[in-house]
């Protein structure tokens, strides 16, 4: 791998379980999917950075994407990326996942989705290590999936603005 890099996806060193990977050391890439997930991220949403309020990604014959901040701190950006579906008149955003990217070591952690509650409120006792890095592992395994997907789609983001802009 050059530069004392090591592969956490490396043969042998994954276990198969009902279809889902398992890595043997989950912290090494824990913090490699969360490293990845944040250059996933800027690439779908160049603007991230800079975004204050909500954007929407488009790609055609696809559903509309949102992102929305919801917390801005000189070294921490939490977001909430969704797909925005219309039911009956009702929307529905989901997975609606709850992002954190520390800026400053260039990382994104899943704090939540719409299905899972944050890890916190979960795992009250801290003693269960082996949990919460499972946990903490299909949250994350999930977005960089989803990124991949969105990112071979080809969705186009926008700032709110820009949509007040063209009316």
């Amino acid at each position: 791998m050059g530069n004392g890099q090591r592969s956490c996806l490396l043969p042998g060193r994954l276990t198969l379980v009902m279809g889902t990977i398992n890595p043997v050391n989950k912290s090494f890439c824990l913090e490699q999917i969360c490293e990845s997930n944040y250059q996933k991220l800027l690439k779908l949403i160049p603007d991230l950075l800079t975004l204050k309020e909500t954007a929407i990604g488009q790609a055609l014959n696809n559903t509309a994407l949102h992102i929305t901040v919801i917390e801005s701190t000189p070294y921490t950006l939490t977001v909430e990326l969704s797909h925005n579906f219309t039911y009956n008149l009702e929307e529905l955003l989901e997975p609606a996942v709850k992002i954190r990217l520390y800026l400053d070591a260039q990382l994104a952690e899943v704090l939540s989705d719409h299905a899972r509650a944050s890890v916190a409120r979960v795992f009250k006792d801290p003693g269960l290590s082996r949990d919460i890095m499972n946990y903490k592992w299909r949250l994350n395994y999930f977005l960089q999936k989803w990124l991949d997907h969105c990112l071979k789609k080809g969705y186009q983001f926008r700032k709110m603005a820009d949509f007040a802009e063209l009316r």
